[in-house]
């Protein structure tokens, strides 16, 4: 074979493969609640907090969020927010302004401070229900296959019928 002919079929394996990864559509915060509130039929909003510098969060967007599985789930069941929980600009919730804090070496923003409870640690993705209510943060990083329970546990409503550990130790049978 060539190198005409075997670049060509390079090219084509590459395009066919990149026309099936699953891309998440992230939003800002505005973007997510604005439609939240105008939907017909709301999705649940989820979080993901992260800052520049995390290592971790890095990982979890190359590893968890491009999963194929996770990303169409995700996709489907959730309007996806990136929250920089460092980030300066002012986010207003439920009539409340929340700002940047200049604190230690890089400060944090409030908002993100709220929504992990304050337990400042990177990553934490957020589980809010269609009327962004708390559902639960979920502290550091998850696998696909770990975070795809986590978010079905939400995603279904199966957090009403069932405590976590009853419905993990059903999966595991």
């Amino acid at each position: 074979m060539n190198a005409k002919k075997f670049s060509f079929f390079l090219f084509i394996a590459f395009l066919s493969f990149s026309m099936n990864a699953q891309e998440v559509t992230w939003l800002s915060w505005n973007e997510a609640t604005k439609l939240a509130e105008t939907d017909e039929n709301p999705k649940k909003i989820f979080v993901d907090v992260y800052t520049d510098w995390c290592g971790w969060c890095k990982k979890m967007d190359k590893d968890t969020f491009q999963n194929e599985e996770v990303a169409k789930y995700m996709s489907e069941n959730y309007y996806m927010v990136k929250l920089d929980g460092e980030g300066k600009e002012p986010i207003e919730f439920k009539g409340k302004t929340f700002k940047f804090v200049a604190s230690g070496r890089n400060g944090y923003h409030e908002f993100a401070a709220a929504l992990m409870q304050g337990k400042m640690s990177y990553p934490t993705t957020i589980f809010l229900d269609e009327k962004m209510n708390m559902l639960s943060p979920v502290p550091g990083y998850q696998k696909p296959d770990a975070f795809l329970q986590i978010a079905k546990y939400f995603g279904e409503n199966i957090h009403k019928e069932k405590d976590w550990k009853t419905y993990t130790e059903e999966g595991t049978k």
